[in-house]
């Protein structure tokens, strides 16, 4: 591997809270180590285009505490064929860009695994979406943050479903993975979870609502956006159809999910990968994702990250303290 003086940094996919924190420390760490960096806007598709800046410190100052990215983010269908990839590895040699750091999720990676074994280029990732659905990483960055907008919407819902003895029924996002709904609807103290690991039909729901607790002012139910039940609209009016008697509301929290400051877990963890991830393409690491498992940070290959449902992250222990708990 030639020695690196210029490394490009993007992100990528869906953006998550901690995303700039993740920047602002590849950009710092960087010129610790006397580099360059390059700024590439719009992900994958800036590759392509060559939307490329310098930056130093200055550029970084101030994003710690914001939401999103400040270099934007896109998805690319060009760099999914060869040809695509091919124009953004031509463009990387021609601005002198000797590696990448790619912060996002599982499609993020799928296309850093790809380009990078094309190509031989030097590519680290760092675990950015608000799902947790990634293996190598405890935690990814955003979702802390996620999961505490979810208890704090909910909250301000249960106030409204006790003072109207209302059953609430909160969709939250998670498509192939229902971490979000889990950690948030134990915080909230939901009636029930359904999430696409526990495999929990609407029978079921019925069931546990039928031979749940009759006196209680309020219930809510969190529905991950991915559950096999077809999301909170259709959980909804199945229960207005056995449960006549039942004052029924939905509430979409969508892309609220997604924004916002980020948590100070999301900073900190978003600090330590973005260093790490500097002074692993230092060490000559590459085609690898910088994740942190039991505080210490490890590097898996993209291969072994990228899409699942994440069963380990979902054990029967969890299910079991949703089912204690619902009572």
């Amino acid at each position: 591997m030639q020695k690196i003086k210029n490394i490009g940094v993007l992100t990528s996919g869906g953006d998550s809270p901690g995303m700039n924190a993740a920047i602002r420390a590849v950009v710092r760490a960087s010129l610790y180590h006397n580099l360059k960096v390059t700024g590439i806007l719009r992900g994958y598709e800036g590759l392509i285009q060559a939307d490329f800046f310098p930056m130093d410190g200055k550029s970084v100052a101030n994003i710690i505490q914001r939401g999103g990215t400040i270099l934007k983010t896109a998805r690319c269908d060009l760099f999914r064929t060869k040809e695509g990839r091919a124009i953004a590895h031509k463009n990387l040699i021609e601005s002198d860009i000797d590696a990448l750091v790619v912060i996002g999720g599982d499609g993020t990676f799928i296309g850093a695994d790809t380009f990078c074994k094309e190509f031989d280029f030097p590519v680290i990732g760092i675990p950015s979406t608000i799902d947790n659905d990634l293996e190598g990483t405890d935690f990814t960055i955003g979702y802390d943050t996620a999961i505490n907008t979810v208890v704090n919407a909910v909250d301000k819902i249960r106030d409204t479903a006790e003072s109207h003895d209302r059953l609430f029924i909160v969709e939250v996002m998670g498509r192939d993975s229902g971490l979000i709904a889990l950690r948030s609807g134990i915080g909230v103290g939901a009636e029930a979870i359904m999430i696409p690991e526990a495999k929990m039909g609407v029978e079921d729901l019925v069931t546990r609502i039928a031979t749940g607790r009759k006196d209680k002012a309020s219930k809510i139910i969190i529905v991950s956006e991915g559950d096999e039940a077809g999301g909170a609209y259709n959980v909804g009016e199945a229960l207005k159809e056995k449960f006549p008697q039942y004052d029924i509301r939905i509430s979409v929290l969508g892309h609220i999910q997604r924004g916002g400051k980020p948590s100070c877990m999301d900073r900190v963890l978003a600090s330590r990968l973005g260093v790490a991830a500097v002074e692993a393409l230092l060490e000559g690491k590459t085609n690898v994702m910088a994740g942190q498992i039991n505080r210490e940070i490890v590097f898996t290959p993209f291969s072994q990250t990228i899409k699942h449902i994440d069963a380990a992250k979902v054990t029967p222990a969890w299910l079991k303290l949703l089912e204690i708990l619902s009572m």
